[in-house]
């Protein structure tokens, strides 16, 4: 009973985790998409035109987008279940063919 219920408790802390880091990084996504969308309106209505030069804060939502796509990759391609599909992958390797 007692494997169990830290089977349990390990997986809970698990997935409490990854709501964490999802509430994160789609609260970043949002904020950068209200940045971005005020600097960009902005430059659109006063210029007609939108400007990508690093003094329009254009660099810096380059670099903010960059993290963010690495922390998106992280989040849902390299997740606890692709660890265990290649942590599984290594521990066949080792075992003999029978």
């Amino acid at each position: 009973m007692e494997k169990y219920f830290n089977k349990n408790t390990m997986e809970y802390s698990q997935a409490y985790e990854r709501v964490k880091r999802l509430k994160s990084f789609y609260k970043n996504l949002a904020w950068f998409c209200v940045i971005a969308g005020i600097l960009f309106f902005n430059d659109y209505f006063e210029d007609g035109t939108i400007d990508f030069s690093p003094f329009h804060g254009s660099i810096l939502l380059l670099i903010w987008g960059i993290i963010l796509a690495m922390k998106a990759v992280r989040l849902f391609i390299f997740d606890s279940e692709w660890e265990q599909r290649i942590l599984d992958k290594q521990l066949h390797k080792g075992k003999p063919k029978i």
